[in-house]
């Protein structure tokens, strides 16, 4: 039958398709549907990302117990108030704004200038690092999204395994990843360094596949190693051999206490292999409030000799209008004198609480890794699986941790442990473990 002897009453209702709401007998029906086929890369991420599943887990967890006090170190929210010699910059700022002389609309794409240089000469003192090559943001997450969309579809990607999931959850995104094998918990198409206690959390580069890309994060997210000087060395010669680009994610480099190097830019050579991303996030107590920046230095080209900084700028003023300037107000309170000591007490505080987690589980006989460069405990369950020991801790003793194995397959069989807290919270948690593990 053509469209033309079909009513047009019938040609105007609205298709629909077994997908969302309940039909009276059970099946799920939705309503209209549009003729727009749904991303494939959309389709090949699994399950919902990490953190939403475990806030759901926890939504649950609450309808089951509604009269437990839930202790939360899963997610690693800060919790200590910002020192308010910043929040009273960002205060002035705001107040600032209402006035004639004081007001201030669209800002520079790439970040205030001022900011940019504090970042340089706070962060990358003689490193060679200038403010122009220092681009501010939203925060790190934001910016590992932009870079994927400046390196496309079409680059190779390794990561740490376990890693950060917004590497991979991207790497699917932008059509990177190729097909998930279920057997064993990985995307076809991305390289997958082993990074566990039995090789110090650095991978073997000898047998390493060559990529394009190389996510590294230092101190790592979630097992804690702050990776050393020589490790660095070698993942920098090995991206200059392989004519790799390395996206290092220095987000935990206040914590780190040795010396460890906070910067893939203390290694010789860096500035020609890498791009650094960071954030106020972790040290500045600035999860709700959003800002970082990502450092693309002048030297670091494509194989055509383009300069990738220049690509980078362009996508930065084409998605994005800058960071609030009321917020880059407070990330310049943070690198003065009195602001950059206000947060180090802070950072102690967590330190601390990390300190105090360690030897909770280690009293009970665990091997425990990470809580000395980074605000996160990684430990191990040896035989178990890692939703299994989150699922148990949680039902015993109402703690909140995150499964190891949501950071990759690498991670079965441990659980991450975040510092930040309050210290009654931490105490309280420490108390629970000793009495029901």
């Amino acid at each position: 039958m053509s469209s033309r002897s079909v009513p047009l009453a019938l040609l105007l209702q609205p298709k629909q398709t077994w997908l969302s709401s309940k039909s009276n007998n059970g099946s799920k029906l939705a309503g209209h549907c549009t003729e727009v086929p749904r991303n494939v890369n959309m389709e090949s991420l699994q399950s919902g990302y990490l953190f939403p599943e475990i806030s759901m887990r926890e939504s649950e967890h609450i309808r089951k117990h509604p009269d437990a006090r839930l202790i939360r170190l899963g997610i690693g929210d800060t919790t200590q108030p910002i020192p308010d010699i910043i929040t009273s910059a960002m205060a002035e700022h705001a107040f600032a704004l209402s006035t004639v002389k004081g007001y201030k609309g669209y800002g520079a794409e790439q970040g205030n200038m001022a900011l940019r240089t504090a970042i340089a000469d706070k962060f990358y003192k003689d490193m060679g690092i200038e403010g122009d090559e220092i681009f501010i943001s939203d925060g790190a997450q934001s910016d590992i999204s932009r870079l994927q969309m400046l390196l496309g579809s079409n680059v190779t990607v390794a990561v740490q395994d376990p890693s950060f999931p917004a590497y991979i959850d991207t790497s699917v995104i932008v059509g990177q990843a190729g097909k998930f094998l279920k057997e064993t918990g990985k995307y076809r198409n991305i390289v997958y360094m082993n990074c566990r206690p039995e090789n110090n959390f650095f991978p073997d580069l000898s047998t390493a596949s060559r990529t394009d890309i190389i996510f590294f994060c230092s101190p790592n997210n979630p097992t804690g190693h702050a990776a050393t000087w020589q490790q660095l060395k070698k993942l920098v010669e090995f991206a200059k051999a392989n004519g790799s680009i390395i996206v290092y994610d220095s987000a935990y480099a206040a914590y780190i206490t040795d010396p460890s190097p906070r910067s893939i830019y203390e290694i010789p050579g860096a500035r020609e292999v890498a791009i650094e991303i960071s954030t106020f996030s972790k040290f500045a107590g600035f999860t709700g409030v959003r800002l970082g920046w990502t450092v693309v230095p002048e030297e670091l080209r494509y194989s055509n000799g383009y300069p990738v900084i220049k690509d980078f700028n362009r996508i930065v003023c084409t998605c994005f209008n800058g960071a609030s300037n009321i917020v880059q107000a407070g990330g310049l309170a943070c690198l003065s004198p009195d602001g950059f000591q206000a947060l180090r007490t802070v950072i102690d505080y967590y330190k601390e609480n990390a300190k105090i987690i360690v030897d909770a589980f280690q009293s009970l006989g665990l091997k425990v890794n990470g809580g000395k460069n980074a605000p996160y405990v990684w430990v191990q369950f040896p035989g178990s699986s890692s939703w299994d020991v989150f699922a148990e801790i949680l039902e015993k003793t109402h703690i909140l941790t995150i499964p190891g194995s949501g950071f990759g397959p690498g991670g079965n069989e441990h659980i991450r442990v975040s510092a930040f807290g309050h210290r009654e919270y931490i105490s309280e948690a420490c108390r629970r473990l000793k009495n029901f593990l």
